[in-house]
């Protein structure tokens, strides 16, 4: 037991919250201005070496790296914490016609002879993941703790989409047999909304309004939890074992790069964050428990139609220079910068419109860590264009027989947009994340 992980610190204020005591957002956010968010932090005698904490035999990362979840803590026992993971996972398979499993990442050459590339491109493919997305990763973590906590079915879950993670979130709850609550905009695919109808989510529409700051979806969320809603989501600051979800997608990474080497890049596609904290989180856990030499340069992408997280890097890099610390290595200047959330990310000022629109949140709700993540392994933000998308959509088509949406390839016109401004070396080995199936 003194070797799981049963605490959760708040990066911010250092406010500490027991793993039985429902860590899902900091006792003290909203007070102040400070970028409260719980972190799950390992006891100083944890050993992550890769033999000890990983199940190498299992194809099911719940069960591959059970010992690293907040859920097994809970159950304290491995067998009935197995038979936790696969009763939950025959579930979801039943509802949605497979459970989860360790995604493929390989070389595609194809697409790197296409973009004239000599060194390896690397893709990991989420696309035929539960719900056809990573997002249901993020929910899954959560579910775990739920069951293991023993928290009552009747207690209602919510969660703010545009549309992939409102169907993970579905899939996952009706397999649990929970009710849910999905706030959505009026764009919302007619597809989806039949989805999570036949799903049985409660689907409430929130339009936006003018002279109203951020995301309409997102405050009605709020609003669900301020009445008692469960957050079952995929915003960090809400529920922070939707990291915990998240980081098995960046240790399965780390154990390809155990084999295959580290790339020089990793491009990440990012609209609330949550997919980029938990995977930079988990490289950098990796490397400090020595699975991997070093993380790669993290390159989180957004879009020309809102880029939250770009703008937000600079100012944290601004503020770090003012503070005489260019990188972010004095602890003191990124803990002032953390507690002043509003002088480096706030709301996208006009509705964000693009193609990519799984990734058009008005905020990066966790980008802290992504920043830290960026700015620690010498990675940058990147915007990109609408064309840029479009090209990637049909590269990815051409050269691949990964089905991936608009959203899902963002992270490829990351790489061309690398490429437009010659700022990668041909013989860089890149990895990109397709992650979300054309509907």
């Amino acid at each position: 037991m003194s070797e799981r992980p049963l605490e959760f610190v708040c990066h911010a204020c250092q406010s500490r919250v027991a793993a039985r005591d429902e860590p899902f957002a900091c006792p003290r956010r909203g007070e102040d201005d400070a970028d409260h968010v719980l972190e799950k932090r390992f006891p100083a005698t944890f050993d992550g070496g890769f033999e000890r904490v990983v199940d190498p035999t299992r194809n099911n990362p719940f069960l591959r790296y059970r010992r690293l979840l907040t859920s097994y803590a809970i159950v304290d026992d491995d067998a009935r914490f197995v038979e936790l993971v696969t009763r939950l996972d025959d579930a979801v398979a039943s509802v949605d016609g497979g459970g989860f499993r360790v995604s493929p990442l390989a070389t595609e050459t194809a697409l790197g002879n296409a973009l004239g590339r000599r060194a390896a491109l690397w893709v990991k493919d989420e696309t035929h993941n539960v719900a056809g997305s990573h997002k249901a990763r993020h929910l899954m973590g959560i579910l775990l703790y739920l069951e293991a906590l023993g928290v009552a079915r009747e207690h209602p879950l919510a969660i703010a989409s545009c549309g992939n993670a409102a169907l993970a979130a579905a899939v996952v709850a009706r397999a649990a047999r929970r009710p849910l609550s999905v706030y959505l905009p009026p764009s919302a695919s007619p597809t989806v909304l039949d989805r999570l109808r036949a799903l049985d989510a409660r689907i409430e529409i929130c339009p936006r309004f003018p002279g109203t700051s951020g995301d309409p979806c997102y405050h009605g969320f709020q609003r669900a939890l301020r009445e008692g809603a469960i957050p079952f989501c995929c915003t960090g600051p809400d529920n922070a074992l939707t990291i915990e979800g998240g980081e098995t997608l960046g240790f399965e990474l780390a154990e390809g790069m155990r084999t295959r080497g580290v790339p020089h890049h990793l491009l990440i596609q990012v609209g609330g964050g949550a997919l980029a904290s938990a995977v930079t989180q988990a490289l950098f856990r990796a490397h400090r428990w020595g699975w991997i030499e070093q993380p790669p340069k993290i390159d989180p992408v957004q879009t020309r139609g809102a880029w939250p997280l770009p703008r937000a890097f600079e100012r944290v890099v601004e503020l770090l220079a003012a503070s005489g610390d260019d990188r972010g290595s004095a602890s003191d200047a990124l803990e002032a910068i953390v507690r002043r959330r509003s002088s480096w990310m706030w709301a996208w000022e006009d509705e964000p419109q693009s193609i990519a629109h799984g990734i058009l949140d008005d905020e990066t709700y966790d980008g802290w860590q992504t920043i830290l993540g960026t700015l620690r392994s010498g990675g940058r933000p990147l915007i990109v264009e609408e064309s840029d998308l479009h090209s990637a959509y049909q590269l990815a088509q051409l050269n691949t027989t990964i089905r991936a949406s608009h959203t899902g390839v963002a992270g490829l016109a990351g790489l061309l947009a690398l490429e437009r401004e010659q700022a990668l070396r041909r013989d860089e080995t890149v990895c990109l994340l397709f992650t979300g199936i054309e509907r």
